[in-house]
C-alpha cells in the first residue's frame, strides 16, 4: 500500500519512501510497535491519575489546588512535542513518553470535570474508545476496511476540515463569538460530534496500516515509537470526542 499520504498529521508524506530498507541493526516490527503503544498508554494513565486525583481532592476538600495550570501545561506541552516528533521522527523514542505524560495530565483533569457533572461518564467513554479501536482493528485485519487511496483522500479532506473548524472556533472564541450551535448540546452539536467521532475512529485504520506496512518495509526500529505515538494521538483525540459526545447525550436527558 502507498504511504505517501495519510490523514494522521503524525504520519507525514514520504516516510516509507525515505526510510524503507534503510541499513539498521534492527528493523521496525508489529510486536515492537504494540509494546511501545502499551507503554505510552500506561504513561497516559499515570499522568491522568495524577490530575484526576488532584481534581477530586480539590472538590472533596473545597480547596482550590490550581489544577487548571496542570491541564493547560499538559495540553500546550503535548501539542508542541507532537509537532517536534512529526518533523523529527528519530526523536520519537525520547519525546513520545513525555508526550504521553503531558496528554495524561490534560485528559485526567478534563475527565474528572466531566465525571463530576455526569457520574459514570468517563468509564463509558474509556470502554467505548477501546471497543471502537478493537472493532476497527478486526475490520482492518479481515480486510473489510482497507486504506485505499480513495479512503485516504476522503479522510484527509475530512480531518483537515475538522482541524480548520477547530481553529476558526478558537479564533472566534478569542473575540467572544460563541459557536455553541455547532459544538453545544443542541441537535447540530450532536450531529457534528457524531461526525467527528466517526472521522477520528477511521484514522485508526491508517495507523494500523502504517504499523503493518512499516514493518514489512523494514523501517528503522525507532519508527516503532513513532507509530505508537501516532496511534496514541488518534486514541487521545477519539477519547476526547467520545467523552464530549456522551456529555451532550447525557445533558439532553437531564
Amino acid at each position: 500500500m502507498n504511504f505517501d499520504k495519510t490523514s494522521n498529521p503524525t504520519l507525514g508524506e514520504g516516510i516509507i519512501n525515505r526510510f524503507s530498507f534503510a541499513a539498521t541493526d534492527r528493523a521496525m516490527t508489529v510486536q515492537g510497535s504494540i509494546n511501545k503503544t502499551a507503554l505510552l498508554l500506561a504513561l497516559v494513565v499515570a499522568g491522568a491519575a495524577f490530575t484526576w486525583s488532584k481534581v477530586m481532592t480539590s472538590i472533596e476538600s473545597g480547596v482550590e489546588v490550581g489544577i487548571n495550570g496542570w491541564m493547560i501545561a499538559g495540553s500546550v506541552a503535548g501539542f508542541i512535542i507532537a509537532l517536534i516528533i512529526s518533523f523529527r521522527q528519530n526523536l520519537a523514542p525520547f519525546l513520545s513518553p513525555v508526550y504521553a505524560i503531558c496528554e495524561g495530565l490534560f485528559i485526567g483533569a478534563i475527565s474528572a470535570h466531566f465525571e463530576v457533572m455526569f457520574p459514570g461518564l468517563v468509564l463509558r467513554a474509556v470502554l467505548l474508545t477501546f471497543s471502537v479501536m478493537f472493532a476497527l482493528l478486526f475490520l482492518y485485519k479481515m480486510r473489510i476496511l482497507k486504506a485505499t487511496q480513495r479512503f485516504r483522500s476522503i479522510l484527509i479532506s475530512a480531518t483537515a476540515g475538522i482541524a480548520i473548524a477547530y481553529l476558526i472556533t478558537f479564533i472566534l472564541g478569542l473575540f467572544g463569538i460563541n459557536m455553541n450551535f455547532m459544538y453545544g448540546g443542541g441537535s447540530m452539536g450532536l450531529i457534528v460530534s457524531l461526525m467527528v467521532v466517526g472521522v477520528a475512529a477511521l484514522n485508526l485504520v491508517l495507523d494500523f496500516d502504517f504499523i503493518e506496512n512499516g514493518s514489512e518495509s523494514n523501517l528503522p526500529a525507532y519508527f516503532e515509537w513513532y507509530a505508537a505515538f501516532g496511534l496514541m494521538v488518534t486514541l487521545v483525540w477519539l477519547y476526547i470526542e467520545i467523552l464530549r459526545l456522551l456529555a451532550i447525550v447525557a445533558g439532553r436527558r437531564d
